[in-house]
């Protein structure tokens, strides 16, 4: 890339960088090592030397006070008028930092702590504000692309996985509830299932525990929900396959487990302090907080069996309300995106010409459903909350897919196109920077679903969808959209 990345690292990331004493964990190692390989910069904010002089551990304090001069300071900052004489010393550093990063003075900003993300939401800033798992995962996306292994779950009974119990992937779980054996052990006799990820070797690295219920209190208030409802009783993915985006691809089945059962809701129980990460991926689908629980936070997603009134939200508020349902009224543009079958694989691995259903043994399960696509059309007449249409040329000349466009923007920087696409491509360092050779249009999309049927160009044609060879992304009316639904 031309343009190295400059990232800005928070007091609770350069702590553990600084101090010889403190083993650094993967992710964070890792981190650094791709950093290195890439010539990316990593630079820490002059208010952090504030932050250090208050620690009350005068030997920590020096020490980290001198070694933290190994790492370039941030040049000359602005000073962030966010903060008054009321603000507290701590908040005054986390607003000298997120200043710093509206200001541009780097691309990206990598902290653990929450509070930071919660104001990065409220400035507009969180898509440039990683935790070390997604700053570390960006960089091997980048820099190790062919390195990350497509996801296969299964659907499997708790009791297959007993004899595994033991192992240490459960520990954390242990951890976090002292019963959880015996709560394993009592689900399993009751064939209670989960949806499991094994890693290359066969070792489970990921699960997802599920049960249907219906009018059980949810929270502490004794709130019930409508109808049938999927919980979600035990979500984790293990440190060895973290950035895999198998966080969503549990949540792909939990949608697609939800639409065939006609759940009405989706809930989970999480930990606010253990679980941020999680909870933070749950609210990007819908998910939205309703009271607690014996501690814990409740999350629940509405998901309704019949799409609802379409007037509700804007469109893209509306899909990540009700997602999987989406808008296709007259308000939402409609667009036909050729793509040639390599870059078709990249993004949708796991489609199919003819869709097995979920978790059939010979299916390998796409993992994101938040993804991205880099192209040089003419058309710059793409909204937030449109329809793509994506059409597989040469091979199948097929119309197979349809997503919600999250964002759309044309950019000649390849800094700038990486930080956007960050955290939904599998494009290299490479193909990107060949790419902001010219200006390039990043469209940004959420996908919605794979046709049952695809829809053949001679299909496309009869049905006066289109009259010439697809070669360029072409807007479609409505009526035309609704003559693809109808053929699919």
């Amino acid at each position: 890339m031309s343009q190295r990345l400059r990232f800005l690292l928070d007091t609770n990331i350069l702590i553990p960088l600084q101090d010889s004493y403190q083993v650094l964990e993967n992710n964070l190692a890792n981190f650094v090592r791709l950093a290195n390989i890439g010539g990316h910069q990593l630079l820490y904010h002059p208010a952090t030397i504030a932050d250090f002089e208050r620690d009350t551990d005068a030997q920590r304090r020096s020490r980290n006070l001198q070694r933290i001069r190994q790492y370039p300071a941030l040049d000359n900052p602005a000073t962030c008028p966010w903060n008054t004489a009321s603000t507290g010393p701590n908040d005054v550093c986390d607003n000298e930092i997120l200043y710093a990063l509206a200001c541009d003075a780097a691309h990206a900003l990598v902290t653990e702590d929450r509070g930071i993300h919660t104001k990065a939401r409220a400035k507009g800033l969180n898509d440039r504000v990683y935790t070390i798992q997604t700053a570390e995962d960006w960089l091997r996306r980048l820099h190790e692309p062919r390195k990350v292994a497509l996801p296969n779950i299964q659907d499997a009974p708790l009791h297959s996985l007993t004899p595994q119990l033991s192992a240490p992937f459960f520990d954390s779980l242990r951890e976090g509830y002292n019963e959880f054996d015996d709560w394993f052990r009592r689900k399993a006799r009751e064939n209670r299932m989960a949806w499991v990820y094994r890693d290359e070797t066969d070792v489970l690295a990921a699960i997802c525990i599920y049960a249907t219920q219906s009018n059980e209190a949810i929270n502490d208030s004794g709130e019930h929900l409508s109808g049938t409802a999927l919980k979600l009783c035990t979500f984790k993915v293990g440190d060895s396959v973290r950035g895999r985006k198998i966080g969503e691809l549990f949540l792909k089945a939990a949608f697609r487990y939800a639409s065939d059962n006609a759940c009405e809701h989706l809930f989970i129980h999480a930990n606010a302090e253990r679980h941020d990460y999680l909870i933070r991926l749950l609210q990007e689908f819908g998910f939205e907080e309703r009271g607690s629980y014996a501690g814990d936070l409740v999350l629940v997603k509405s998901h309704p069996i019949s799409p609802p009134d379409a007037s509700l939200f804007p469109p893209l508020e509306y899909a990540r309300r009700y997602f999987p349902h989406f808008r296709y009224d007259s308000a939402v543009q409609k667009f036909l995106i050729p793509i040639q079958p390599h870059f078709h694989e990249i993004l949708f691995p796991d489609y199919q010409p003819i869709q097995p259903r979920l978790f059939e043994s010979s299916s390998n399960i796409g993992n994101a459903i938040k993804l991205a696509y880099l192209c040089h059309a003419q058309t710059k007449s793409i909204n937030v909350g449109d329809l793509v249409l994506f059409y597989r040329t040469n091979d199948e000349k097929s119309v197979t897919s349809i997503g919600v466009v999250d964002r759309f923007e044309v950019i000649d920087d390849a800094a700038r196109i990486a930080i956007l696409v960050s955290r939904r491509t599998v494009y290299d360092i490479e193909q990107i920077d060949e790419m902001a050779k010219r200006p390039t249009k990043v469209i940004l999309f959420r996908l919605v679903k794979h046709l049952p049927k695809p829809v053949s160009y001679d299909r496309l044609q009869r049905e006066r969808v289109v009259s010439g060879p697809i070669q360029s992304i072409r807007k479609i009316t409505d009526e035309s959209f609704s003559r693809v639904l109808a053929a699919a």
